[in-house]
């Protein structure tokens, strides 16, 4: 695994806890010398990943749109910086250049990402490994609401634990070398229902 896009917060979060695991997953990264892809900013647990990895010796590259590079929240220290037109040029760029995606906690924009990416494993455009750290227990809802879709039928069960889950980066890094991803979705039209 050369590059992994991590989708989180641009807060620093209630508990130093969040910004402390944003910085021991840069810094496993950077040991294992896995480049970061990510968002680009310099605060919050954006920063915090993208500093580790830096400060530790790795690549961390940002894909931040125009209107925020204004704003003048870029990191003026990454490998490299990637500028684009849109939120949607953005996530698109950081889905090519991964092999994987780490998710950590954040708000309603880091949920959109993840779920972006987790939809599009499900139909196949793309086979990369799908992470969810859950630092502090943030994500123990968003599992259970896996969970639920699955148990609802809503998501097919070859889907339930397409999400790999761990509290820890070792954890959740180690399991990205196993990764093997489930079946495209399948479709069913009325005559086959």
């Amino acid at each position: 695994m050369k590059r992994i896009a991590v989708f989180c917060g641009s807060s620093n979060g209630a508990s130093p806890m969040y910004i402390n695991e944003a910085k021991l997953l840069g810094k496993e990264m950077a040991k294992r010398q896995i480049e970061l892809v990510y968002g680009g900013s310099c605060v919050g647990l954006m920063g915090a990943v993208a500093d580790a990895v830096l400060e530790n010796g790795g690549k961390a590259i940002g894909v931040l749109p125009d209107f925020l590079a204004e704003k003048e929240i870029a990191h003026k220290q990454l490998s490299e910086l990637i500028v684009v037109k849109s939120m949607h040029e953005r996530k698109a760029q950081m889905a090519e250049l991964a092999d994987g995606f780490i998710t950590l906690p954040g708000g309603a924009g880091t949920m959109e990402e993840f779920f972006e990416i987790f939809t599009w494993g499900q139909l196949g455009l793309h086979q990369k490994p799908c992470g969810i750290l859950n630092t502090n227990n943030y994500y123990e809802p968003l599992i259970r609401l896996i969970h639920h879709m699955a148990d609802a039928a809503f998501l097919q069960e070859k889907f339930r634990n397409m999400a790999l889950v761990d509290t820890t980066s070792t954890g959740l890094l180690n399991q990205f070398n196993t990764y093997e991803a489930p079946p495209v979705k399948v479709f069913l039209n009325e005559q086959q229902t």
